[in-house]
């Protein structure tokens, strides 16, 4: 029996994942307060990965909830600045929460969501099923996450 996906929701995302962005990704431009969100468009990208259609649902298991959260949330700009980083770690904070975690280095996921950001638009379903295929290749339990850290420390 599959585990009961728990889902985010804005008090979250504004607590804790446009919280750490805005308080440790700050590259060359800020990001502004949560209050500057476009009004509705940050509640469409949070509860498009959890709707159905016709009672069957669209975005199956964690993974494909994680995968159409990441791109909308980068494709639809809901914040003045800073989509990119409040999408990654909106992804982690949303995966955390079902005992999971990204092992990935910074590099990594500030490529990964670059190359979200310009993807093309018609491309949409191409790039959620490639979202997918990255969290799924990196994704561990989050027990296992503090072993491999140590794994890596110890190799080096």
């Amino acid at each position: 029996m599959s585990k009961q996906i728990r889902n985010i929701n804005i008090q979250i995302i504004q607590n804790v994942a446009h919280s750490l962005a805005r308080n440790t990704l700050r590259w060359d431009q800020p990001i502004p307060p949560f209050e500057t969100r476009t009004p509705n468009i940050l509640e469409s990208c949070v509860a498009m990965p959890f709707l159905k259609y016709d009672g069957k649902i669209l975005y199956k298991g964690l993974i494909g909830k994680a995968a159409v959260l990441f791109y909308l949330l980068i494709k639809n700009h809901p914040f003045q600045n800073g989509n990119k980083r409040v999408a990654m770690t909106t992804l982690l904070v949303f995966l955390y929460l079902n005992e999971k975690w990204i092992f990935a280095d910074d590099t990594e996921l500030y490529n990964f969501a670059v190359w979200v950001a310009q993807s093309p638009p018609e491309a949409k379903d191409e790039v959620i099923i490639y979202i997918e295929k990255f969290v799924r290749k990196r994704m561990l339990p989050l027990k296992n996450v503090v072993n491999k850290v140590n794994e890596i420390k110890h190799a080096k």
